[in-house]
């Protein structure tokens, strides 16, 4: 065993203690990690006896499986004699996505141990493996080329400083050599990719293209937002946090009295205190589940939303988006949903991971604002007809302009005939 292995695995034993250590002091999350994991043996073996054919799909988290899906999706519909088991290294994928019906089986990866990535993949005994965008498991890898199983990595996206390009990085490029198949995001991977000797990629896109492109197609109506917004004009803020919370705040008690103008607000935290901190700062809104249960709202202006699952249908009421987390470190949430109904989209100022909002930016379907006055300036701005025309066509011709990884990846499993039709 080399000294990357064994510094790799005192790192996940230590993490493993970290998240038991923050369980015993309180943290839900850390809770439902741990918590999550008691039984997924038991119940893994269970699922997969004879369950036949089976095609595993891995998900870090909520937004990797948006990327997954589409591809899980088209597998169902060309391979339906293949079950799909979906897995969720966090709790805010596994907790969301639990009762997926598109997939056979829904659980957590089990810690990346060399005996569990061994009994996980005998167990289930994959006919192809598709792990999305940047899950990297060491041990669940090299179980994975041990029992000859194909890999692939879908909606891949790297940047310079990963470990990948490090000089000490030499085991995780060997792990990148051994897929089967990689599927990138953008040019600049492919690049980095191939000058570390790694060329067995395909530039194919963002699968979440795809997958939203068929969400405004199809769009699923919500008939109490529809009486809410009547016939307003309606800045819908999806995914914010405190910080982003604050700078509406600032900018909604700024605008002048006797508007027309309505706020609803998704926050990516939706617990009672969270709800209730919301209220405070907003008087006089109203809460969905409020809304839903009759009470009167007439006189409301700002609806908050307190459930999970509503958001990538409610921006189809807007006529302006505000995407939050772009004032945070991680940078902001998923913009292209709101983009796919054609809406100007409003972002903080930390966006420079993400290549769809770079992109997006530079064309100028997407506007980045620093604090209150720069969110009211942006506002006002878009309140011209024809400036907001432009950046409405913007926004939603760059979805239609970036489909295809989805039909790019299974025209891939198809040819390599990793599944079969019988």
């Amino acid at each position: 065993m080399g000294l990357s292995v064994i510094i790799y695995n005192a790192g996940i034993r230590l993490y493993r203690l970290g998240v038991g250590a923050a369980a015993l002091m309180g943290n839900k999350k850390a809770k439902k990690w741990i918590d999550g994991r008691r039984n997924v043996w038991a119940s893994l073996g269970g699922a997969m006896e004879g369950a036949g054919k089976v095609v595993w799909v891995h998900a870090a988290s909520l937004g990797e499986f948006e990327q997954g899906r589409p591809v899980m999706e088209a597998i169902r519909l060309q391979y339906p004699d293949y079950k799909l088991l979906l897995t969720f290294f966090s709790p805010s994928g596994y907790e969301v996505r639990k009762d997926y019906k598109g997939a056979d089986y829904v659980c957590y990866l089990p810690l990346d141990t060399h005996t569990n990535a061994r009994r996980f993949v005998k167990t289930v005994n994959p006919a192809l493996s598709i792990f999305i965008k940047y899950e990297f498991w060491y041990h669940y890898l090299e179980a994975l080329r041990h029992y000859q199983a194909p890999v692939l990595l879908i909606s891949g996206i790297f940047r310079p400083g990963q470990v990948f390009f490090k000089s000490y990085g030499g085991m995780f490029r060997k792990l990148l050599r051994q897929m089967e198949h990689i599927f990138l995001q953008n040019r600049d991977s492919v690049a980095l990719l191939q000058n570390i000797g790694v060329q067995h990629v395909t530039l194919a896109g963002d699968t979440r293209f795809d997958r939203v492109w068929e969400l405004q197609k199809h769009p699923l109506e919500l008939p109490l937002i529809a009486q809410f917004c009547r016939d307003q004009r309606v800045l819908v803020a999806g995914s914010t946090w405190d910080d982003d919370e604050a700078v509406l705040e600032e900018w909604w008690q700024a605008v002048p009295e006797g508007h027309h103008r309505l706020l609803i607000i998704a926050p990516h935290e939706i617990s009672d205190s969270h709800i209730a901190r919301l209220k405070e700062r907003f008087p006089g809104s109203v809460s969905y589940s409020a809304l839903a249960a009759g009470n009167e709202a007439q006189a409301a202006k700002v609806l908050i939303i307190d459930n999970v699952g509503m958001l990538s249908a409610l921006y189809r009421y807007a006529d302006i988006t505000f995407v939050g987390g772009g004032f945070g470190k991680d940078g902001i949430h998923n913009l292209l949903e709101p983009a796919a109904y054609s809406k100007p989209v409003i972002i903080g100022p930390v966006y420079h991971k993400f290549h769809e909002a770079i992109m997006l930016v530079e064309l100028g379907g997407a506007m980045v604002i620093t604090n209150a006055q720069t969110l009211q300036t942006t506002v006002a701005m878009l309140e011209n007809a024809e400036k907001y025309g432009q950046k409405a066509s913007i926004a939603g011709r760059f979805i239609e302009d970036n489909q295809g990884a989805t039909e790019r990846i299974m025209h891939y499993i198809q040819e390599k005939r990793f599944l079969t039709i019988v």
